[in-house]
């Protein structure tokens, strides 16, 4: 990237941490935002080189000349007009992703799906830990790869959480060991259609060889209706429900690991700490992961043995009044709400609602069977997902201005042996700035309440 001219969009964490990379490695850097509101001055203090600049508001033709390469941060839509623009001048359009990519040295775990992403991705990276000092866990998951991809070695293990908007814009990216743990319709105010958002997940495999390994969820369905379009590559699979030739099943409450015809014990299933049965998927997921990244299995299973979960996932809060509190924040859609009902082992007030990604809440609702006593609804999607409640004859729904309010309703209403989920079925973004503030602040309003 020498003397290379690149501009940066997107002035968050992605696109900052996209530009220190370039920065170091010597290319001329413009940081552009479309928001001319931003503060200029204040970007600039983030790299102080003559190789890095700001620009807001318009992108110009003038910005573009001369231009090597274009970098854009996962939010913005590949099919924005300014980034049509650009590939409309033939200059080539990478995502942080795949700008990591070309730097990195290390052997990459590439984790995507709809669901479990998180929760695999920091098992697999807990297990990287007990494994190697040489260890990064980056992606989704929070922090950017770009901010330490020119520091990897050949011997850097890498989990990598990657979603739809990332695997749009790669060209070379090529895990070794690539995962897809399940398929349902999600960000479709994105890609539009279910088509199109499989076709984007499947990207995490377009570069891989007969040499690298994909992980996939057996049991589900529409990733296993659609499997065939994945070729040139080894298929490894993990399931609940059959012993694949190979691959990670369940037998007598136990895993084993089927490899070349050699069977392998990993662990005992009532060890996890971890609940439901879409987190007994994301374990196999991690362990079949973590096994064919050659990591030794006492470490895999020392670790999935003392793992507790992640943050904003099915995550206890505390017990007031004999009622407890779960924090699901990260049940950003509606197949993943389902499975935080599913998990709940008592009469539930669910709390739901928020940014409307054009989701279908019919499944959700119909999964409340006779668990969920009352729905109390946030955000912009409430009319909708109320409206489908009253189809599907489920009266107990109830709107809050806010999430305090929903929690103080919940907390006024919950009797003893209830528990109170906030598990929304819809993006943060309509009232937070993400699930992570969500959750937090949920869990700020639980514990403030006082016991009766």
């Amino acid at each position: 990237m020498q003397g290379k001219k690149v501009i940066v969009a997107g002035a968050g964490k992605s696109g900052i941490a996209s530009s220190g990379l370039l920065i170091r490695n010597n290319a001329n850097v413009i940081l552009y935002d479309g928001n001319e509101k931003l503060d200029r001055e204040e970007l600039l203090k983030n790299f102080e080189t003559p190789n890095f600049d700001v620009k807001l508001g318009e992108l110009t033709d003038d910005l573009l000349e001369g231009a090597d390469l274009f970098v854009i941060s996962p939010g913005i839509p590949v099919d924005a007009p300014f980034v049509n623009k650009v590939r409309d001048k033939g200059i080539p359009i990478w995502g942080e992703i795949e700008l990591a990519y070309y730097f990195n040295k290390g052997v990459i775990a590439a984790i995507t799906g709809t669901n479990g992403k998180t929760t695999t991705t920091t098992l697999v990276g807990e297990i990287f830990k007990n494994y190697t000092d040489d260890y990064l866990v980056v992606g989704n998951i929070g922090l950017p790869f770009t901010r330490f991809a020119d520091s990897t070695t050949e011997s850097t293990v890498i989990a990598a959480e990657i979603s739809s908007f990332q695997l749009e814009t790669i060209h070379e990216f090529r895990p070794h060991v690539s995962a897809i743990l399940n398929l349902t319709p999600d960000h479709l105010n994105r890609h539009y259609t279910f088509d199109n958002y499989v076709n984007a997940k499947f990207r995490i495999t377009e570069n891989q060889t007969e040499s690298d390994f994909v992980i996939l969820n057996y049991d589900d369905p529409e990733l296993k209706a659609r499997e065939g379009a994945i070729t040139g590559v080894k298929k490894i699979y993990f399931s609940h429900e059959i012993e694949p030739e190979e691959g990670a099943f369940t037998r007598d409450g136990k895993i084993y690991i089927n490899e070349a015809g050699e069977e392998e014990e990993i662990l005992d299933i009532d060890k996890i700490q971890i609940l439901g049965q879409h987190n007994l998927e994301n374990v196999l997921a991690a362990v079949t992961i973590a096994y064919y990244m050659k990591v030794p299995v006492s470490i895999i299973r020392d670790t999935v043995y003392a793992f507790k979960g992640v943050e904003h996932r099915i995550e206890y809060v505390r017990e007031v009044n004999e009622v407890k509190y779960y924090n699901d924040s990260k049940g950003t859609n509606p197949d993943a709400a389902i499975k935080a009902v599913q998990a709940m082992k008592t009469p539930t007030i669910l709390i739901g609602g928020g940014y409307d990604k054009e989701s279908d809440y019919d499944e959700w609702i119909e999964s409340f069977g006779g668990k969920i006593q009352m729905l109390v609804l946030i955000g912009e999607t409430a009319d909708k997902i109320e409206a489908c409640c009253k189809k599907h004859g489920f009266n107990q729904v109830f709107r809050a201005e806010d999430l305090k309010g929903a929690v103080e309703y919940a907390y006024e209403h919950a009797k003893p042996g209830y528990s109170v989920l906030l598990s929304p079925a819809c993006a943060s973004w309509d009232m937070f700035k993400s699930y992570e503030e969500r959750g937090t602040l949920f869990k700020v309003y639980v514990n403030g309440l006082e016991e009766k």
